[in-house]
């Protein structure tokens, strides 16, 4: 059976530590913490679970932390984790059968990573990140934000899943403070960053800054397909915010250049002419968005409500706007399907009573 060490970085995290550890510690064979400077009980709260804890001083840069923790570990696999991520007890004995059948010709192993909940619990934004890394100088992280492992070697998928459960918020600024040092020491960015620094903008409502990042970064001959894709949604969005409508809905068909439509992009585009009462458009893309292949190991982000829910609500109200209640009603029901205490769906449900169709 193959060894892991579970190797974290953390900072101030009394909030969340123990419980992350107490999902995890006895699936794994190592437990390295690195601290880069709590003032609060994370050290005391460390030294309950491993006695391999670490300081290492902080330069605005996970990739520096990540390696250096990696750099401490003696097992087969590095396994990363955050203070506010969780593998909940249903994961335990899929994340145990693959420890004991994974073999060390294995390079990387990704697992999902479930970051946003529906009102039920269920995932509504997820995508896969490597989880277990072999433990080698060829594999290390690079990126000072939204930092990751290149892959290569041999790589397996898995449906093992680990959950994002962050208790209050942290620090809206600090990512863009990072991009911002890092641009103001002439430090290149690389695609990757590059499309990251733009969605930093856009969260900090720098609508007009964030655009020209993004129409650099989709006008490149570099960079991943999915983050282009991912780029024109936000990219859109930012021109919505600055009314300039015409420009969004062609940067949103401007994804349709780079690979077939997700569904993701198709609910947008509906909504577009759903908001401006062309409907029959709208329904178009949604039913497109019902068609879209959902390929959660092309590394995207997924937001699995695209692709059935929300073209079933959105594709209700469409025909109800044109007067076929009974279609629509029965696009409601397959919505509650999906999703049977949605607020939404049982809304609809009443209204279609009332009416009696």
């Amino acid at each position: 059976m193959i060894t892991i060490s579970l190797c974290m970085i953390v900072k101030n995290e009394e909030k969340h530590l123990a419980r992350c550890l107490d999902h995890i510690a006895n699936l794994v064979d190592e437990i390295i913490i690195v601290d880069t400077g709590s003032t609060d009980q994370t050290l005391e709260i460390a030294s309950q679970y491993t006695s391999k804890i670490y300081t290492h001083p902080w330069i605005d840069d996970f990739s520096d932390a990540r390696n250096y923790a990696f750099s401490k570990a003696s097992m087969d696999y590095c396994m990363w984790i955050d203070a506010d991520d969780v593998l909940e007890k249903t994961e335990s004995p899929k994340f145990l059968q693959l420890k004991q059948t994974l073999t060390l010709d294995t390079d990387i192993v990704m697992m999902k990573y479930h970051t946003a909940f529906d009102e039920a619990g269920n995932p509504s934004f997820s995508y896969f990140r490597e989880r277990w890394i072999k433990n080698s100088p060829d594999h290390r992280w690079v990126g000072a934000v939204h930092e990751v492992i290149p892959l290569n070697g041999k790589i397996i998928y898995s449906n093992i899943a680990v959950c994002h459960r962050k208790i209050g918020t942290g620090d809206p600024d600090r990512n863009l403070k990072i991009y911002q040092k890092q641009l103001s020491t002439g430090r290149p960015m690389d695609p990757r960053q590059q499309y990251y620094y733009g969605r930093e903008l856009y969260y900090h409502q720098k609508y007009e800054e964030a655009i020209s990042v993004f129409e650099r970064f989709m006008s490149s001959s570099e960079g991943w397909i999915e983050n282009k894709i991912e780029a024109c949604s936000i990219c859109a969005d930012c021109y919505y915010q600055l009314n300039q409508e015409t420009s969004a809905l062609l940067t949103l068909f401007r994804s349709l250049s780079f690979d077939l439509p997700r569904a993701e992009l198709c609910c947008q585009i509906g909504k577009h002419f759903l908001e401006r009462k062309n409907y029959q458009n709208a329904i178009y893309w949604y039913k497109n968005a019902l068609q879209a292949n959902r390929n959660e190991y092309a590394g995207g982000f997924i937001l699995p409500d695209c692709y059935d829910y929300v073209p079933f609500l959105q594709l209700c109200v469409c025909y109800d706007k044109l007067g076929d209640r009974q279609k629509a009603k029965e696009y409601n029901e397959r919505a509650g399907i999906c999703k049977p205490h949605s607020k939404a769906y049982l809304y609809n449900k009443q209204y279609f009573d009332d009416l009696n169709v």
